[in-house]
Formats: C-alpha cells, structure tokens, sequence
C-alpha cells in the first residue's frame, strides 16, 4: 500500500499528486483537536490501475496539517545532517526521559500553551535542582 510520503505535495497549488500522476485537490478543511487539518482526494480512483496498491476504498484520501510544512522542513534538516540527532540524544534526551520517567511528568496538567511553558519551566528548574543537589552534594 502506497503512503503518504509516497504521494508529492505542491505548496504552489496546494495539491497532491499520487504515484499514478492524478492530481488530488483540497476539499475541505476542519479543525481536529485545536488543530487545523486540510483533506485532500481526487473521484477517479476507482478506474485506476494502482488502485489496489492506494486504497481499498472508493478514493485515497490524504490529510495535511495546517504546520506540516515545517515537520517536512525538520526532517529534511535530519537527512542533510544525521549526526544532529546523534548529538540531540546525548545532550537532550536524557533530560526529558529523567524528567518523564523518575520524575513522573508524563503529561501536563495545565491547557493552553502559556500554561503548558511554565509547567515545563517548573519541571525543568526541579531537574536543575535535583542534579544541582546531586553535584554539590
């Protein structure tokens, strides 16, 4: 089955093209969970010689968030230069996963982003603390 990276996305028109060059055109847009989603498909799939690889429904529907274009834009970031990420786990990730795991904040508590900073900011300053602590002794 074809996924979606398998599917070109043109910023330009704000379209899809499928692996079988039909071009798959935006409907609608809905927001999901405070987020803002774009669906995208084309009617002539059914008539379509990769139809069994797309889809097993009537048409193959793509949806695109709203901010993808910057995912898309970290990710090729990641491919120019994999050692980023080496040196991300080894700088950041331990920190969130103490944070997380011996720390027990795995979820937020607080709603809307301002919030959500400043919890962050409070588990990130008992972090310090604690290793502060576990340094000086």
């Amino acid at each position: 089955m074809f996924v979606k990276a398998d599917f070109f996305y043109d910023a330009a028109s704000d379209t899809y093209t499928c692996p079988a060059g039909k071009v798959l055109t935006c409907r609608y847009t809905r927001e999901e969970n405070g987020l803002m989603h774009r669906r995208y498909w084309q009617n002539d799939c059914q008539s379509c010689p990769l139809r069994a690889r797309c889809t097993t429904g009537k048409e193959r529907r793509i949806t695109r968030w709203e901010h993808e274009h910057l995912i898309e834009k970290m990710y090729g970031r990641m491919d120019e230069n994999p050692g980023l990420m080496r040196t991300r786990r080894c700088t950041v990730e331990h920190p969130f996963g103490t944070i997380k795991a011996a720390m027990g904040a795995t979820h937020f508590q607080m709603r809307k982003l301002r919030n959500v900073r400043t919890e962050m900011a409070l588990h990130v300053l008992a972090y310090n603390i604690k290793r502060v602590m576990n340094i000086i002794g």
